[in-house]
């Protein structure tokens, strides 16, 4: 389909600077990153979550931003005929797009070219997250703490799938909201079964967060129930966003990407300054996820100790005790948050050590240089260990990975020999278990141990 659609919702007229970014294919230009974004988006539904198979299909497609006095109009070639109906684009569909294109915008005038917000500092940083938030009108200060973080694999059995579907509608039934990384699988199921639940409370404000970066974004397109995305300018402000906004957390069955922001959390939890935060955190799948679960927390008590452990509860083949707990732990957030005098909507209090922040480029050279080894600080450990399945998702799906293991093969990452035997456990059960593609499709690794 060719066609020429207008945003939706608050998106601000742009002016001809910020037009010119977005229509400038050089290196320095957003269009390369508006295009793909918007064609992932646009492809919403689609069963593959490789971007360059994406990209090949619809290497003819293209989108321009067309300034006009009354505002923007976004002229589209060759998009994916699944995005319309009877000629007319589908109006979930049409906000994600307007989102991708406010927050791409918004992000680099305002943000990463603006002297007010120094991302080299930790304070910098949390503040541009807060304001990539507040821009696209997620934090509502109004309202009491409810928003369930959930977090999983987008490669997950039919079982996984239907499990965090009853999860979500007994959250819920609590009068709970949902919040994920906006993809498919585990990321979908607990928004669908709220969704349902909410109906039935008679609900009408029910929240759906998706919270995304571009890669991800560019692999995997937000599913249609999500009614609030955000597009954080790359991972790690994006787990940032996630742990400011959300009041609980649960964790279902998933792949490296679910191991990666379970060590990013159990790091920012285990630090002193964090010892007494109220936020609950369940691990959760149906009966036949008990072994998965098992090897992580084995793997997560290896690497940083019985500590770690108390800092979540594993529930298993029970959701209805994982919305029982969940609701009681964050009516506890908002006894907590009372007490201090704390923000609902926005977690400033929690201290995010500055290894969680920086951005990590996962080259080759990068991801072989990560100190895998136990003779360093807990919170330096799993932010290394974050690292490298940061590397391995990008390697996964993500357009910049797949390109670079094409070019020089897998990444070569280098640990102690006990924790290398550990980890590849771990990594070799995913693999295993296929939760490293969508189901069907045949998995070659994108890393060594060595």
């Amino acid at each position: 389909m060719s066609t020429i659609v207008s945003p939706l919702r608050s998106l601000e007229v742009l002016s001809q600077h910020e037009v010119n970014r977005l229509r400038d294919t050089s290196k320095a230009g957003l269009h390369d990153l508006l295009r793909r974004c918007s064609l992932a988006v646009l492809s919403s539904g689609s069963m593959t979550d490789d971007s360059l198979v994406l990209m090949e299909t619809y290497h003819d497609f293209d989108i321009e931003v067309i300034q006009q006095d009354r505002g923007i109009r976004l002229k589209l070639t060759n998009a994916p005929a699944q995005a319309f109906v009877d000629g007319k684009m589908i109006r979930g569909i049409r906000e994600h797009l307007s989102s991708v294109l406010r927050d791409i915008v918004y992000v680099y005038n305002e943000i990463q070219q603006h002297r007010r917000f120094d991302l080299t500092t930790g304070e910098g940083t949390t503040n541009a997250v807060f304001h990539i938030l507040r821009k696209a009108g997620t934090l509502k200060p109004g309202r009491d703490p409810g928003i369930v973080v959930c977090w999983g694999g987008h490669s997950i059995t039919r079982e996984e799938y239907e499990y965090t579907k009853d999860v979500g509608y007994h959250l819920g039934l609590r009068e709970l909201d949902i919040c994920t990384g906006c993809g498919p699988g585990a990321m979908k199921g607990p928004m669908k079964g709220a969704n349902l639940a909410h109906a039935k409370q008679r609900i009408p404000d029910g929240r759906y967060l998706g919270i995304s970066e571009p890669g991800i974004i560019a692999a995997e397109a937000p599913n249609p129930l999500v009614n609030e995305l955000v597009v954080m300018p790359d991972i790690e402000k994006r787990l940032e966003a996630f742990v400011r906004l959300g009041h609980g957390i649960v964790v279902f069955p998933g792949g490296v990407g679910t191991a990666e922001e379970i060590l990013y959390l159990l790091g920012i939890l285990l630090h002193p300054d964090n010892a007494d935060m109220a936020l609950p955190v369940i691990f959760t799948g149906p009966a036949n996820s008990a072994d998965y679960f098992q090897r992580i927390d084995e793997f997560l008590v290896y690497t940083l100790g019985e500590a770690a452990r108390s800092k979540y509860r594993i529930i298993v083949d029970n959701p209805v005790e994982v919305a029982r707990t969940m609701r009681k732990g964050i009516d506890s957030v908002t006894e907590f948050r009372r007490a201090h005098q704390d923000a609902f909507h926005y977690n400033w209090r929690l201290t995010i050590a500055r290894e969680f922040q920086e951005t990590f480029e996962p080259t080759h050279t990068a991801m072989a240089g990560l100190a895998l080894h136990r003779s360093q600080p807990v919170h330096d450990l799993a932010a290394n260990l974050r690292r490298a399945f940061s590397g391995i998702v990008a390697g996964n799906v993500k357009e910049h990975g797949l390109r670079a293991i094409e070019a020089h093969g897998p990444f070569q990452l280098h640990a102690e020999p006990e924790l290398m035997r550990r980890l590849d456990e771990l990594l070799g059960s995913f693999v295993a278990q296929g939760r490293m593609k969508l189901p069907g499709q045949e998995y070659v690794p994108c890393y060594r141990l060595v």
